[in-house]
């Protein structure tokens, strides 16, 4: 019994991660130049969430991008490797390429995980709500920027 109780919640777990961020009033953020330099949430992310968010699929870090994560098999090649990425942008370049990408180029193919507004074909669950939280987004962006190599 105590087996299935726990695969259970591993299931729930996984479910919900797939699912996007609980609705939540995206907190305003100011653009300079190409990048937002505050953090969305007032505070610095966590590395090691970061990382587990960047590697777990259902971020879709890992579907477009490669990068230091020797535990998984397949990463993407449409994108920048992130090794380096600390080397390569700021703080601030990285949360605006997470939060909206197009921001930068309107032509990405980077989805927008924090944006609500003026997007298109976005599935019905997804309506309103960012992909990733404020904490989310900063969590990955304290990742990010180690990643010196």
């Amino acid at each position: 019994m105590a087996s299935l109780t726990r695969t259970m919640l591993l299931a729930a777990g996984l479910f919900a991660a797939c699912w996007p961020a609980n609705a939540e009033e995206l907190r305003p953020y100011t653009v300079a130049g190409d990048a937002i330099p505050a953090s969305l949430t007032g505070t610095k992310g966590d590395v090691a969430r970061g990382r587990a968010l960047i590697v777990e699929r259902s971020s879709t870090c890992i579907l477009c991008h490669s990068g230091p994560f020797p535990e998984q098999a397949f990463q993407g090649d449409l994108a920048p490797n992130l090794a380096g990425s600390g080397s390569r942008w700021s703080e601030g370049q990285l949360r605006l390429r997470l939060v909206d990408a197009s921001h930068l180029n309107a032509a990405t193919i980077m989805p927008s995980y924090y944006r609500v507004d003026g997007l298109a074909r976005v599935g019905t669950s997804w309506r309103g709500k960012p992909i990733l939280s404020a904490e989310q987004i900063e969590d990955i962006v304290a990742y990010l920027v180690t990643l010196r190599n």
